[in-house]
């Protein structure tokens, strides 16, 4: 769910600057995508781990995930951000091509890392509230109807 966030940073970024949606700036996207989607998976994956292991609730463990794993998710965001930061704001020869690659991966991550912190969780915990309630056992008909039929007697 972080990764619409990124990419609209990355246009907003690119329309901030005054650039076009050009093929370089595509590929930034894709290079977005990338760094974004590890994060998720980092935090995601920390929980499921504490779930299996620690037989921690959901809820509990998605809090571990956020407390263990959020030094590693601004380490390595800041660390592609602080990389494509010479290309965003480099100039000389060939700057007006890199240029729009370092904005879109600069305004993307910024975007990206609030949305991947705040959003993540959040994701989490309602798609295991669903995956609770898809298993959830179901009455069969014919006990509704018995259940019901015996209200009706009293």
């Amino acid at each position: 769910m972080s990764l619409p966030p990124a990419s609209v940073g990355a246009l907003l970024s690119l329309e901030l600057f005054g650039f076009d949606l050009s093929v370089i700036a595509i590929i930034g996207l894709i290079m977005l995508i990338g760094i974004v989607k590890k994060n998720a998976i980092m935090m995601i994956d920390f929980a499921l781990d504490a779930e299996r292991s620690l037989g921690l609730s959901s809820r509990e463990a998605i809090y571990e995930a956020c407390l263990k794993r959020f030094r590693p998710i601004v380490m390595t965001t800041m660390a592609a951000m602080l990389g494509a930061a010479p290309l965003a704001i480099g100039f000389g020869e060939g700057a007006e091509l890199r240029r729009p690659l370092g904005i879109t991966i600069v305004g993307g991550l910024i975007v990206s890392q609030l949305a991947t912190l705040y959003t993540t969780p959040v994701i989490y915990l309602y798609l295991d509230r669903l995956r609770l309630w898809a298993r959830r056992p179901r009455r069969s008909r014919d006990s509704y109807f018995a259940a019901f039929d015996e209200r009706k007697t009293r």
